[in-house]
């Protein structure tokens, strides 16, 4: 049954090459801020227990506090908090709600509506969609924490329906949704209250009351959220170094050697006498200059140029130049695509695109030294077992091979010999 109105989808990642953080944040250090209930109060201390030393990151020591989802004066209290959010630094934002959510709600007639309830669920994700409007004003980067396993029955069949609205918001707010659940189950998904802490040490992670967390575990929901955030952070580290991301003053101080710009051709400013960091003047077929701190091995980028010869819309013919570039290519690939076409061992070239831009090359090689001749990549046994499932044909007699009748060999090798007792 659909509980929530239709929203047009639109992928937060869409672009696997950005990062989730923004590579420049001010003075080089994020701003983050814990927004929620109780839970989000909890959350903090496990954060900071877990981060708090981390230099690239200030960690506001105070929760922003988020009122109750469902309570009455919830659309009022939301704007003050957009107004509040707009206000401060902020580049991160760890949001937990829901411990009190879990409550029924007056319809315009009067009538109670129980939570859980078509009704109730339409409710709450239209609320879900406003604050999270309100938290992303700012546009930072959040990471929205759902709800945990709860002990009794029927708060816990809520608690998954919400779990599916704030998943869904999430997602089309571009934000990260962060799953708590399964992290506080035992082995068969059901509720306890016991658990590993992050010394692997068997704790009590919850409360008596089957919803909060004690320390322990507080620190264990906050290591769901240290996860992702690492990982993010690194990536963004990296996305530093990306040729034309930031302006010319954020490029500056990463990268000094490209902070020399050479003028357009076109632009005024061409010319004027400047020093760019290089040792090899571009020669007259279009080839590109040669950086000063080019190694052995690598291909330098080289730039043709071709004219083609078009017919505008007034039918007068005209030359165009394209330019044709042919970049760089790092010595670790021309060494390589080198030793897969060399006259050692044959092997097969896997090339797959991962999250944040990054290109994996694997080489599969057979085992020996014997050589084999090429097949298509689609019909390598590892393409056609590994990608497109088929069972690959067992070789006749081993412990896979189910033909019957059975071949000589394998006929053979079965048979019990039975001396005639004497």
């Amino acid at each position: 049954m659909l509980f929530c109105a239709v929203l047009p989808l639109h992928a937060a990642d869409d672009d696997v090459a950005g990062s989730f953080l923004t590579p420049f944040p001010e003075g080089d250090v994020y701003q983050v801020s814990v927004l929620g209930d109780g839970y989000a109060l909890g959350l903090l201390d496990g954060l900071f227990e877990a981060m708090g030393q981390d230099p690239r990151l200030v960690i506001q020591r105070k929760v922003r506090d988020i009122p109750t989802v469902m309570s009455a004066d919830f659309d009022n209290r939301v704007a003050g908090l957009e107004r509040d959010i707009a206000a401060e630094a902020l580049n991160i934002a760890v949001v937990m709600v829901g411990e009190s959510d879990r409550v029924s709600l007056r319809s315009s007639t009067g009538r109670r509506v129980p939570p859980g309830s078509p009704e109730w669920m339409t409710e709450y994700a239209r609320r879900v969609d406003v604050l999270m409007k309100a938290v992303k004003r700012k546009n930072p980067g959040v990471y929205w924490v759902g709800l945990p396993i709860l002990a009794r029955g029927d708060a816990n069949e809520q608690a998954q329906k919400m779990n599916d609205v704030l998943r869904d918001r999430a997602y089309l707010n571009g934000f990260k949704y962060i799953d708590a659940y399964a992290g506080f189950a035992d082995e068969s998904g059901a509720y306890s209250a016991y658990g590993p802490d992050m010394q692997g040490k068997i704790r009590v992670l919850r409360q008596g009351d089957g919803v909060s967390f004690t320390d322990a575990g507080n620190r264990k929901l906050a290591h769901f959220v240290e996860k992702e955030l690492r990982r993010d952070l690194n990536q963004a580290r990296a996305s530093r170094t990306i040729p034309l991301l930031g302006g010319e003053e954020e490029q500056a101080k990463v990268n000094p050697d490209n902070a020399v710009k050479t003028p357009a051709p076109s632009s005024p400013a061409f010319g004027i006498a400047v020093s760019p960091p290089v040792v090899k003047a571009a020669s007259s077929t279009g080839s590109a200059p040669t950086p000063a701190n080019a190694t052995d091995g690598e291909q330098k980028a080289e730039n043709g140029r071709i004219t083609l010869k078009v017919v505008d819309a007034s039918g007068r013919e005209d030359k165009q130049t394209i330019e044709i570039v042919r970049p760089a290519i790092p010595a670790s690939v021309v060494a390589l695509m080198a030793r897969r076409e060399s006259g050692g061992q044959l092997g097969d070239l896997l090339v797959d695109q991962i999250p944040g831009g990054l290109t994996v090359m694997s080489s599969i090689t057979p085992s020996g030294n014997r050589s084999r001749g090429k097949v298509s990549p689609t019909q390598a046994p590892y393409f056609r077992l590994l990608v497109k499932g088929e069972r690959l044909t067992p070789k006749p007699g081993r412990a896979d091979d189910n033909t019957w009748p059975r071949s000589d060999a394998s006929s053979d090798a079965s048979k019990i010999r039975v001396s005639p007792k004497g």
